[in-house]
């Protein structure tokens, strides 16, 4: 008995944490807005489209910037919104080691453009 809680707890400790997800139902979001990327401040960086943040029953642009991905590999998920019969859901932007979206393993794209 005492082997099976020590392994359960060994496990719950060295489990990978996910990342948190919030998704809000809300209106339909305004159209994006288009943003030039900038010239490209150095080698690592990627470029983060902008997009309408909820804001109470408003929204507030983003802009478009630059970030360093947080590990080798690393994949920009832009947030985005989905319909739903309830309404349209906002879901955060996050980076992760693959996208889903478009077969891209670990290249560190950001919205699917190259560094």
């Amino acid at each position: 008995m005492k082997n099976w809680i020590f392994g359960l707890f060994v496990a719950s400790v060295f489990t990978p944490m996910a990342p948190a997800q919030i998704s809000v139902v809300i209106g339909m979001p305004p159209p994006l807005r288009y943003e030039a990327p900038p010239p490209l401040p150095g080698p690592g960086f990627v470029w983060i489209d902008g997009f309408w943040q909820p804001d109470g029953p408003d929204y507030r642009w983003i802009a478009g910037h630059y970030a360093r991905a947080p590990y080798p590999g690393a994949y920009w998920y832009h947030p985005h919104y989905d319909h739903y019969d309830d309404g349209w859901r906002f879901h955060e932007g996050h980076w992760d080691h693959e996208d889903h979206d478009h077969g891209h393993h670990g290249e560190g794209h950001g919205y699917g453009h190259r560094d």
